[in-house]
């Protein structure tokens, strides 16, 4: 137990070896925490569990601290098994404790668990008396899941935020102020990229309600990573910008090669952004990571996407990687194609029509080569580059 404010604890669980996260569709490089919150008032209120395979842990830690027969309420701001995952051990002690929850939350976890819990829904506005605290409920449906909300922790100016704001980070601190900063931002960017991108429009609603309520906030305290308390609304407003159809109007190029010619394209193809002033990063998607890759996706104002042609098809990260940014919904964006082949050369037109498909709007014709590249065609591939630059401005708008 690690106190954050008065009779207020985090009572989670620091996750240091954790490398994949739901299943194996996102990268965890820096561990992450599982935060649940323990409010130690007249009545004794639980927000949030931890992940299934610590519940032992967790569950005997409550137990030994406070008393499990203490516990008064449990809020379950959100149901996966991240949040709720120890929720079954813990009530097979206490299967009469209330469950507040969203309608939607009573529903999935019924359905998760198959147990119908002693649930009390409640709706935005609802609250609950602790004594000096009380508890005021904000839904936030499909942020990120649909019965997602947060909790409002009045008294105390302290917001459960669940996932929106959080990382995946293990850190031997626990506060905003106490860790590298440009690691606690990657890590947020990270997720905001590949969990909450889809859902611009919803956030950029929910922080309109969420300010309309005229709540005073000094903390903010996710269900993942760091807890925000110096300036906690800086998150928020990078939330703002991030929902706003982000970009920092660079170009992110992402090939796959098999013999080095769609590679030697890439970079020639680089050289040219760069002789317009358009900053441009190389990725290999097959030897870089793909939350990273995403992650530069979201930053950039555009994407010149690049494969060799095999089986009338592309290379297989390319073909992953362009699932995962149509899935992601990405506005506002421009791109081009690019790519080697020997003999049929579908590679281009395959990768045009996944970025249509995705959103994005094609600027220029794709450009592919036969075989390795010449010296003259590698030329040409510098010449697509600074064309692409070309419709880019400094502040990456679109010409």
């Amino acid at each position: 137990m690690f106190q954050i404010k008065e009779k207020i604890y985090w009572v989670g669980y620091k996750d240091w070896e954790l490398r994949r996260f739901h299943g194996e569709e996102y990268s965890t490089h820096k561990g992450s925490s599982y935060n649940s919150y323990l409010i130690k008032d007249e009545k004794l209120a639980l927000i949030d569990t931890v992940w299934t395979p610590f519940h032992e842990e967790f569950v005997d830690e409550l137990d030994h601290k406070v008393g499990i027969d203490k516990i008064d309420l449990i809020v379950i701001n959100h149901c996966e098994v991240d949040h709720a995952g120890s929720l079954a051990h813990l009530l097979e002690r206490r299967p009469d404790i209330p469950i507040y929850c969203t309608k939607k939350g009573s529903e999935m976890m019924q359905k998760s668990y198959h147990k119908n819990w002693n649930f009390n829904v409640v709706k935005t506005g609802d609250s609950v008396e602790l004594g000096q605290y009380k508890l005021i409920f904000v839904e936030a449906p499909m942020l990120h899941w649909p019965d997602t909300m947060l909790t409002y922790v009045q008294g105390a100016n302290l917001l459960i935020s669940n996932d929106p704001f959080g990382q995946h980070l293990a850190s031997p601190h626990y506060y905003n102020d106490q860790v590298d900063q440009g690691e606690l931002f990657y890590e947020a960017i990270k997720y905001y990229a590949n969990i909450i991108t889809p859902f611009n429009k919803l956030v950029k609603a929910k922080i309109k309600e969420l300010k309309a309520l005229n709540l005073p906030i000094d903390m903010i305290a996710p269900s993942h990573g760091i807890i925000w308390r110096d300036n906690p609304m800086q998150i928020v407003e990078k939330y703002e910008k991030w929902c706003n159809n982000y970009h920092e109007g660079s170009v992110t190029i992402l090939y796959d090669t098999m013999w080095g010619a769609t590679k030697k394209m890439a970079l020639a193809i680089a050289k040219g952004l760069e002789n317009k002033g358009v900053p441009a990063k190389v990725i290999n998607t097959a030897k870089y990571d793909k939350n990273d890759i995403i992650t530069e996706v979201f930053r950039s104002k555009g994407i010149i996407v690049g494969s060799s042609t095999i089986n009338n098809g592309i290379l297989s990260s390319m073909a992953s990687i362009l699932e995962m940014i149509k899935g992601l919904k990405f506005k506002e964006k421009v791109a081009a194609a690019f790519g080697s082949y020997g003999w049929s050369g579908e590679s281009v037109k395959i990768i045009e029509g996944w970025l249509k498909d995705s959103g994005f709007e094609l600027v220029q014709d794709g450009k592919k080569i036969n075989w390795d590249p010449t010296g003259d065609e590698l030329k040409e591939c510098i010449a697509f580059g600074e064309a692409f630059g070309e419709k880019i401005k400094s502040d990456g708008s679109i010409q």
